[in-house]
């Protein structure tokens, strides 16, 4: 058996006010007791403080110890002393990424066709509205069906407050405003702004949308290829080879940078542009921290002249 004390980092913790407590794991040596046998033991005693809210340390350290990790290999001998921080109410990965992408799922279609409640009358629409409600639909399902069955999370969960800025940034961004600005009679078969113009063009609608058809197919190919390299349960990493990863570390969000840059570039709609600006400085800063991360973990054996998400520059 081995005997852990565990303290609360911190103030204290309201869900686990008996804090500080010996963990006893029975039937468990050093060598294969882990921190989430630690946690399910805080969570026995404690079953409002479940596994994920809790943040498992040593002592005066702010790093974090992961589920696997045996306490031998965290460097905590009999009877020594882990530290449990409270993150707070919790939710799953998987649930927020479904909630976010359903918000333009319900609001594009509801505008497109009730154009009477948000414009004050009918509108003839045109070959290019018609093209970017395809396109926004097909994208969100796609999503929507990758979370179920492709993506493989490295956490479980995140903070629950959390589920508001990212739908936000959804519902809002690419939902309502796009939605609004692209299905109005400016975008409509008799505006001014689309007829006689190559915003009517066929050839050049269905030029954009080639591009953003080989944007999405190769978007999905990447989450696939990703999901390949992440046993089931396993934050194990591999290094990524293959269709865009040989340019950069992260093809997924230049394939999905390219997806949208065809509907701003079709459109012209500044709601559009300001949604493509937001999304990639976003994806650019994901990819330049876990490109490093990459780097770091593999050292010489990343290879050198592998950018982050744009091919041959940055």
């Amino acid at each position: 058996m081995v005997s852990i004390n565990v303290s609360a980092a911190g103030k204290p913790i309201a869900l686990a006010r008996g804090l500080p407590m010996v963990v006893e794991l029975s039937g468990k040596q050093l060598e294969d007791a882990t921190i989430a046998d630690v946690k399910s033991a805080i969570s026995n005693k404690y079953p409002r403080f479940y596994l994920d809210r809790q943040k498992i340390t040593l002592k005066d350290s702010k790093n974090i110890l992961a589920d696997d990790v045996t306490l031998k290999v965290a460097g905590v001998a009999e009877g020594g002393e882990l530290s449990v921080k409270d993150l707070g109410p919790q939710m799953s990965w998987k649930t927020v990424f479904l909630v976010e992408y359903a918000g333009p799922l319900l609001i594009h279609p509801v505008i497109y066709y009730f154009p009477e409640i948000f414009y004050g009358g009918p509108v003839q629409h045109s070959m290019l509205q018609r093209y970017v409600l395809a396109f926004v639909m097909l994208h969100f399902a796609k999503r929507e069906l990758e979370t179920l069955f492709v993506h493989r999370f490295s956490h479980a969960t995140m903070p629950f407050m959390n589920i508001f800025k990212n739908s936000a940034h959804y519902h809002l961004g690419s939902g309502l405003a796009l939605a609004y600005s692209i299905y109005s009679p400016v975008y409509g078969a008799a505006s001014p702004y689309i007829r006689g113009t190559v915003r009517n063009d066929p050839l050049y609608i269905q030029a954009g949308a080639a591009i953003w058809l080989f944007s999405e197919i190769s978007n999905l190919i990447t989450h696939i290829k990703l999901r390949t390299l992440r046993p089931a349960g396993s934050r194990k990493r591999a290094i990524p080879q293959g269709y865009g990863f040989n340019l950069v570390s992260f093809p997924n969000y230049f394939f999905e940078f390219l997806g949208w840059l065809v509907i701003a570039a079709l459109t012209g709609s500044y709601a559009a542009w300001i949604f493509l600006v937001i999304s990639t400085y976003q994806m650019y800063v994901w990819a330049i921290k876990k490109h490093r991360a990459y780097r770091k973990e593999f050292g010489s054996d990343y290879p050198r002249d592998r950018k982050a998400m744009f091919p041959f520059i940055a």
